[in-house]
């Protein structure tokens, strides 16, 4: 009998995870059916007991339903504890077990496949929500050095801080804090902006030529983000498909005990996309 899985989100019409889990299907030799559910928030947790009704043993959970998934969770990963959100769902029999492999995807991109020490650098991270949560305690288990969270809504930017719960190394700002922070050696872009096809309105003066910008979005929701970083002279810039790969590679390895190779399903999707890292 073929297994059951699904990614929950609303949109979710042009994910690619369905294609990369099919093939890293086709790599191991597991039998598994992945299709995606279009659930708006509201409707997110009745689809999710459907789809266990049906037989659903695991899933992933994209925007905007990462704390939600959480919070209908029987228990949840250290990972997903620190983050407040999930990411990847496996079915057991008390209910749903949740973890999030959104920072252990993004640090395995940056280091592995872009070969980038990430130890000490001073760090912006743009956006407070589900997928910067997701990242900031990877990143600051990476060795990264000071980290500084920048949201248009102060409050969440406070929050995600106050959350991370490390005082000496995060801090928050205001969106217009911006022009007086100086320069960064790591700027992350985890705001829907983009995706809402919203002006990014960032400040030249916080990159340099030495600054790695890394947009989470990819193809066409990267393109404001890493637009800016070439403007702003940046030498490396990064977008989120090697992520997408490495956090679905991570959850794949969760459900199956397999962990598939990466690089082919990475290679083939970007020789597709119009949008390229310069790394």
């Amino acid at each position: 009998m073929t297994a059951r899985f699904a990614l929950f989100g609303h949109p979710v019409a042009h994910s690619l995870s369905p294609r990369i889990h099919a093939a890293f299907a086709r790599q191991t030799g597991v039998a598994m059916d992945y299709h995606l559910i279009d659930a708006t928030p509201d409707d997110f947790s009745a689809a999710l007991a459907d789809f266990a009704h049906a037989g659903g043993v695991g899933g992933n959970v994209t925007v905007p339903h990462k704390a939600a998934a959480f919070a209908l969770c029987a228990a949840t990963s250290t990972r997903a504890q620190r983050a407040g959100a999930v990411n990847t769902l496996v079915r057991r029999d008390d209910g749903w077990f949740g973890d999030n492999t959104d920072g252990i995807g993004l640090v395995r991109d940056l280091t592995t496949r872009h070969r980038h020490d990430l130890r000490e650098r001073r760090t912006l991270l743009l956006g407070a929500g589900g997928a910067a949560a997701g990242i900031a305690p990877a990143l600051l288990d990476a060795g990264i050095g000071e980290l500084t969270i920048v949201n248009r809504n102060r409050a969440r930017a406070d929050a995600l801080a106050a959350m991370l719960a490390q005082p000496q190394r995060v801090r928050s700002r205001d969106w217009r804090d911006l022009e007086t922070l100086g320069h960064f050696d790591l700027i992350i872009n985890a705001t829907s902006a983009a995706r809402c096809d919203a002006p990014l309105d960032l400040p030249m003066s916080i990159a340099s030529r030495h600054t790695l910008a890394v947009d989470l979005g990819y193809a066409q929701a990267a393109v404001n983000f890493l637009a800016f970083a070439r403007a702003a002279h940046c030498q490396h810039t990064v977008d989120g498909l090697g992520m997408l790969v490495e956090q679905a590679a991570a959850a794949f390895e969760l459900w199956h005990r397999l962990r598939p190779q990466t690089e082919p399903v990475y290679a083939m999707l970007r020789r597709e996309l119009p949008l390229r890292a310069t790394d």
